[in-house]
């Protein structure tokens, strides 16, 4: 009775929470973070900060704030960093953990589903409709922070060109994220008030009650900026990174498929400047293109996969890593399987150990120079030509969604709508309506698209269409 009534207490902070309670709650979170970023954001807010009161609504857009400046999934990192501001490191670690493992058990599961029991035409017919679902919600991410990010004529410059370069020149993506960069933090000296953030969030006016780390509670000891700590913590993720990369690679060679995902997650973990679609083009041109672990249509029905499990979308990775290690037989032909859990679970942690490292060494320090237009230009920048970037990878899914067979060369009428899949347009079109128009979320838009897949693949062939 008397806890209960301490519940409904706005007046006073909630009971201090154990490491146990808190790792439950990062569990569950695990298993029930559907909707990508804003969606996960959204149940940590009504949760967190509503409901249980464990810290305050400035306090949370102020932590969030901060993982939206970092490479990397900015939900996952702020788990980290709300789990490490309660609980320490481990706190930190557990939470940022749980958040991803349900993600990565669920999704190696249906890879290995898909990869056995993808020819089966209801199997067919479900990823038929999800394709060009797919394509809408990238054409939709785009238009989301493209809404968000160009504000004057210099951005929409900056991201005009980066597609340009990834379309027509096949630039790099590393090199395309430097690029804006330099060019963001050239235009925020020059034109200063075209380059500067205008934030994500706003500033955390509501309240919803005293909270346990409310607006004025002092950072713990082990939020405090320590050189030593920096020292520390860098060291060991150096070595906990060299150990694994060092075993690969005298386990199999730094050609080893295993070793070469290694250090290309890490890179593409390092880029992922404005969340998942923004890395999504530099994991298809080395996923797809350079080294070749799966195809473009695979990447594809990957993404698929990924918007319709639980956890953060760049969990697409370890469909890439399982995909990659199940088609090169990394342990022999009789062990695909197995190949497959090692591909996905090597890209997963590659892909997400700097996160962590990033908030157990900079919340403090970032923090400080937030809203300084030395540090934020350039992220005004990198998001800019991200835009770009994620247009160029809207209209790659729309080719081969579209024109499957690809489009045969002299154009004409006949050549372009030949092979043209309208029924996929049809259903990628109506996507966009109810993701745009209607604020649909992303999982019944996918499932339904997957059930018009799946029933005009089962009435074609009666209707001879």
């Amino acid at each position: 009775m008397s806890t209960v009534s301490k519940a409904h207490d706005t007046t006073k902070p909630p009971e201090p929470v154990s490491f146990g309670e808190a790792s439950r709650y990062w569990l569950k979170l695990g298993f029930i973070s559907f909707g990508g970023p804003t969606g996960q954001i959204s149940m940590m807010h009504q949760e967190l900060v509503e409901r249980r009161r464990w810290i305050s609504e400035h306090r949370f857009l102020h932590a969030l704030n901060y993982c939206m400046v970092l490479p990397g999934p900015e939900a996952q990192q702020l788990a980290t960093y709300i789990g490490w501001l309660m609980h320490g490191t481990w706190g930190g670690i557990v939470a940022g953990a749980l958040f991803v493992l349900p993600s990565l058990f669920v999704l190696i599961a249906l890879t290995w589903v898909y990869l056995v029991f993808g020819n089966i035409p209801a199997v067919a017919g479900i990823l038929y409709g999800f394709k060009p679902a797919v394509t809408a919600i990238v054409v939709f991410a785009a238009y989301r922070i493209g809404s968000r990010a160009l504000k004057n004529a210099a951005l929409w410059a900056v991201a005009a060109a980066a597609f340009v370069a990834f379309f027509a020149f096949n630039v790099p993506f590393p090199y395309i994220v430097l690029g804006a960069g330099i060019i963001g933090y050239i235009g925020g000296r020059i034109m200063p008030d075209k380059f500067r953030t205008g934030g994500h969030h706003g500033d955390g006016n509501k309240s919803y009650g005293s909270a346990l780390i409310d607006d004025h509670t002092p950072p713990p000891e082990h939020a405090r900026f320590k050189w030593t700590r920096v020292i520390t913590y860098s060291m060991i993720a150096l070595a906990i990174w060299t150990g694994v990369e060092g075993t690969l690679f005298a386990l199999y060679g730094w050609q080893g498929t295993l070793t070469q995902m290694g250090w290309f997650f890490t890179k593409a973990a390092l880029l992922t400047f404005g969340g998942a679609y923004a890395v999504l083009p530099y994991v298809y041109q080395g996923g797809v293109e350079q080294y070749q672990w799966l195809t473009g249509p695979q990447m594809i029905d990957g993404l698929a996969l990924g918007e319709t499990t639980p956890g953060p979308l760049i969990m697409v990775v370890a469909f890439v890593g399982f995909i990659g290690s199940w088609s090169k037989e990394v342990f022999g032909p009789d062990m695909l399987a197995t190949a497959g859990i090692a591909g996905a679970s090597v890209a997963t942690y590659f892909t997400f150990l700097p996160s962590f490292l990033f908030i157990l060494l900079g919340a403090p320090a970032v923090e400080a120079t937030r809203g300084d237009i030395k540090f934020t230009s350039p992220l005004t920048g990198i998001t800019a030509a991200v835009v770009g970037v994620i247009l160029n990878l809207a209209v790659f899914f729309a080719y081969h969604v579209l024109w499957p067979q690809g489009i045969i060369l002299p154009l004409s009428v006949q050549t372009l709508f030949g092979g043209f899949e309208w029924f996929s347009a049809l259903i990628g079109v109506l996507a966009f309506i109810a993701l745009w128009r209607f604020k649909i979320g992303i999982i019944p838009v996918i499932l339904a698209c997957g059930a018009a897949g799946l029933a005009f693949t089962l009435i074609k062939p009666l209707t001879g269409v």
